[in-house]
């Protein structure tokens, strides 16, 4: 029998958003979806939250979460990486006996419980280190183009790629921000998410937003009320 456990990230300092991981979504605070739909999941046998905030710890445990410690200052800055946050935790914790860690982050409200279990499922019956949630770019990436640093002019990331019909191109993905499913030695080892051994579990568009400026926040919420009567 395999143990799993998920851990929630959610330090205290958002700058863009303030108080972003506990801030009102259609009702609630937002971290409350992803603890709940962990719970819900019955995929875990332990849901923590890694947080060094007292304000976010005590929501997390109204919500049913464990906060088995308070994260140092030195790992809740604005450089610190989130396999530096899961290795700590994990070695922390007594995770001996666990098989596999899912990072879910704090701010998806959009998070489905089947994928969740889905995407176990393929991390548990595969070779896989890492299963990611993922989604397509909405446009191809080869079209992209920014402006020049003297200001004057456009320069495209791949001008062998103009004449190229869209169809032709290749579908890129990127990172849909909901949850990382890992083996713990992986986690422990901060491997590297995207690698050889890893697996993207595709998401469709309509269903993803990340969320990091107010726009994000209401659009977010306004796909959320939408789902809500899908």
């Amino acid at each position: 029998m395999t143990m799993n456990i998920a851990i929630i990230p959610a330090r205290g300092g958002s700058k863009r958003i303030p108080h972003k991981n506990i801030r009102d979504f259609n009702g609630k605070p937002i971290i409350a979806y992803s603890i709940e739909k962990a719970i819900e999941s019955k995929l875990f046998d332990k849901v923590v939250v890694s947080t060094d905030s007292e304000e976010i710890a005590k929501v997390a445990e109204d919500f049913g979460a464990e906060i088995p410690f308070l994260r140092p200052i030195e790992l809740a800055d604005d450089f610190t990486g989130i396999n530096s946050v899961i290795s700590h935790t994990l070695n922390i914790l007594d995770t001996d006996g666990y098989n596999f860690a899912c990072c879910i982050f704090a701010t998806s409200p959009l998070l489905v419980i089947e994928d969740l279990k889905e995407s176990y499922d393929l991390i548990l019956q595969n070779d896989y280190k890492f299963v990611f949630s993922a989604t397509e770019f909405p446009h191809p990436i080869e079209r992209g183009f920014k402006k020049k640093d003297s200001g004057k002019g456009l320069e495209m990331l791949f001008p062998d790629q103009y004449m190229t019909r869209s169809q032709d191109l290749s579908e890129w993905m990127h990172d849909a921000g909901q949850f990382y499913w890992g083996d713990i030695s992986s986690w422990l080892e901060e491997a590297m998410n995207f690698n050889e051994n890893s697996f993207a579990y595709k998401l469709p568009r309509w269903r993803v937003q990340d969320i990091d400026s107010l726009d994000d926040w209401k659009r977010a919420e306004l796909i959320f009320k939408v789902l809500k009567n899908y």
